[in-house]
């Protein structure tokens, strides 16, 4: 389960899956040179922020779901197609983001006239297929062994809190109390759904990512559900090669259980920042019971951590 080292190899994973991360590269550059030259600012941010943040995310999801389908070995050719429909419905999203931030309005929960509220619609539909899609993928992956225990383990676990992280965007196109009212008063709304949870979006956040400061928001507990894919594969690749150092992870039963341990601490996780955010309460100012629950996850990781070991010193006893 070598992954590939040239670019022509790369490409030959799932053709359709890299070349839109190679359009996404491409997107990334303008998006950059964008964020230098083009001073606008929509809706709190800087024009060019939300194509940068997207291009980024599609480049690594696209180049690690290619990886996975190229170790597919029964129903390959369901697999290219599952591959395919993802690459094309985000190359739209790309796209449609893209369109609006050149028009200087804004992408997601645009209600402002009929053709927003048209490319929102259809944003909306590409994100739930893609979900959609991930999901058959998952289910294919769940029929078949990918290597090592170890390594099977983390992306079964991978996809599952993929998923759960792709999820957590639903949440945002849910209508705010602000908009319910404005709704059922008879009224239309400009905006319907938003990312931050206790005050509107555009609000103070955080360089880069823009994750709101003064209150919750619901795309910190997205992104790091959505890349715990590649968090958990990477873990488990790693605990591969430290295996040729330290002889006690010589045992895959081991990195197995290890890889369990993190993925549900990585879960909880999530759980933990998607709870934070519906509160209301910024990622950066967490009270004293977000801080008592993520003392809760840490200890449970440790006594998990624990198990994992004691469990493998206990196997060695009885060889």
């Amino acid at each position: 389960m070598n992954p590939p080292t040239t670019v022509r190899a790369i490409i030959d994973l799932h053709r359709p899956l890299t070349l839109t991360a190679l359009l996404s590269l491409g997107l990334l550059l303008v998006s950059v040179t964008g964020l230098v030259l083009d001073d606008r600012i929509i809706n709190g941010d800087p024009a060019w922020l939300k194509p940068t943040k997207f291009a980024i995310s599609a480049i690594v999801y696209n180049l690690t779901l290619a990886w996975l389908l190229s170790l597919v070995t029964r129903r390959r050719r369901t697999a290219w197609w599952l591959g395919t429909v993802i690459a094309v419905m985000l190359a739209g999203e790309l796209v449609a983001i893209t369109l609006q931030v050149v028009r200087g309005q804004v992408s997601h929960f645009n209600n402002a006239t009929f053709f927003d509220t048209a490319v929102y619609g259809l944003m909306a539909v590409m994100i739930t297929t893609v979900w959609l899609v991930t999901l058959a993928i998952g289910v294919l992956l769940l029929v078949q062994r990918l290597g090592e225990r170890s390594i099977t383990v983390a992306i079964r676990a991978g996809i599952a809190i993929a998923l759960a992280g792709m999820a957590v965007a639903f949440l945002m196109t849910m209508p705010t109390a602000e908009q319910m009212v404005t709704l059922r008063e008879g009224n239309a709304s400009d905006v319907i759904g938003a990312h931050t949870v206790g005050l509107p979006d555009g609000g103070p956040g955080l360089p880069l990512v823009g994750w709101s400061t003064v209150a919750g928001d619901l795309r910190v507990a997205h992104f790091v559900g959505l890349h715990g894919l590649q968090v958990i594969i990477l873990f488990a690749l790693l605990l591969t090669v430290l295996a040729h150092r330290y002889p006690r992870l010589t045992s895959d039963a081991l990195r197995t259980r290890l890889v369990l341990v993190a993925s549900g601490s990585y879960a909880g996780l999530v759980v933990l920042l998607t709870w934070q955010a519906l509160r209301g309460q910024s990622v950066v100012r967490p009270d004293g019971l977000t801080l008592a629950a993520a003392g809760a996850l840490a200890v449970a990781t440790v006594v998990g951590v624990l198990w994992a070991l004691r469990l493998r010193e206990r196997e060695r006893e009885h060889v």
